[in-house]
């Protein structure tokens, strides 16, 4: 992997260093969790201003449950503002994989401590069967390209 500069001088569509191959406008979504489960939260970056869209939690739960859950919000916030020129990255194979099933595949239990993030699985599930979704979803390649703008960073 190659290092970036900041700004790349080839890159007019972004403050961020970004690889030729990413496209922008673009938002980045990651999760973090500490355990499994744990406390998780999520985030959204804008790759065009590296400005935080969203973030959420934390909350008990898993580290793909909000890989999953990010893509959804991604994608809610996007059709509620009518963005339609942005593609989203998300570095989780499974969590694109369960958004494009339009199921949340946890093992998580069901218990008091995780009512309440299941019942927002329930509403992202819900919201996805219920909407045409025509952002691509794109996954962010980590080995070639390093971790994604919206990684917290405790590695």
């Amino acid at each position: 992997m190659s290092q970036l500069v900041n700004p790349p001088t080839y890159r007019n569509d972004t403050v961020l260093p970004l690889p030729p191959e990413v496209q922008c406008p673009s938002w980045a979504v990651d999760a973090a969790c500490s355990g499994n489960p744990g406390p998780m939260e999520y985030q959204c970056v804008d790759l065009q201003t590296g400005e935080q869209v969203f973030h959420f939690g934390p909350v008990m739960g898993t580290n793909n449950i909000g890989e999953f859950l990010a893509i959804v919000h991604a994608l809610a916030l996007m059709e509620k503002q009518g963005i339609k020129d942005k593609v989203i990255y998300s570095d989780s194979y499974n969590a694109i994989l369960w958004v494009n099933k339009k199921r949340c595949k946890t093992t998580l239990v069901r218990n008091a401590g995780t009512e309440q993030l299941h019942q927002v699985i329930a509403r992202a599930e819900h919201w996805l069967k219920t909407h045409k979704i025509t952002t691509p979803i794109i996954k962010w390649e980590t080995k070639k390209w390093g971790e994604i703008p919206a990684d917290f960073g405790r590695k």
